[in-house]
């Protein structure tokens, strides 16, 4: 019997391992926007600039293990991705944070915020899925 989460089972361990070395070493939240919007400000420069490295170079590095590119699917336009881009930024903004830093690490030190801002995710996530296939899309 084969298992077809062990992919994402491996990748949501290795995020949480990730994120608890970053936490235990370094003493800072595994937050992606956190990191990106500082190294866009040039702020701890080298620290950043090597988180954000170590994402980029994910897909290379499974080239080099498995010998060919992950699959990935993008079926949206461009200028709908651009939108969805600024929206998620405007979004990490007005959240005081993203996805990896409240769900990871915020739910881990049962951060109240972190409480609110996944329910907020996943209830939006939720309610745009539904009004999706509600129109048809």
């Amino acid at each position: 019997m084969t298992f077809p989460y062990w992919p994402s089972l491996l990748g949501g361990m290795l995020i949480g391992l990730s994120a608890a070395m970053l936490l235990l070493l370094n003493g800072r939240i595994a937050g992606v926007s956190g990191i990106a919007g500082r190294l866009v400000q040039g702020a701890q420069l080298s620290a950043n600039a090597a988180f954000v490295i170590g994402l980029v170079m994910g897909p290379p590095l499974y080239l080099v293990l498995f010998g060919h590119w992950p699959a990935v699917t993008i079926t949206a336009s461009m200028p709908t991705i651009v939108i969805a881009g600024l929206l998620v930024g405007f979004g990490t903004r007005m959240g005081s944070g993203c996805t990896s830093g409240h769900g990871v690490l915020g739910l881990a030190g049962f951060s109240r915020r972190s409480m609110a801002a996944v329910a907020a995710f996943l209830l939006a996530g939720i309610l745009t899925v539904t009004s999706m296939r509600m129109a048809g899309l």
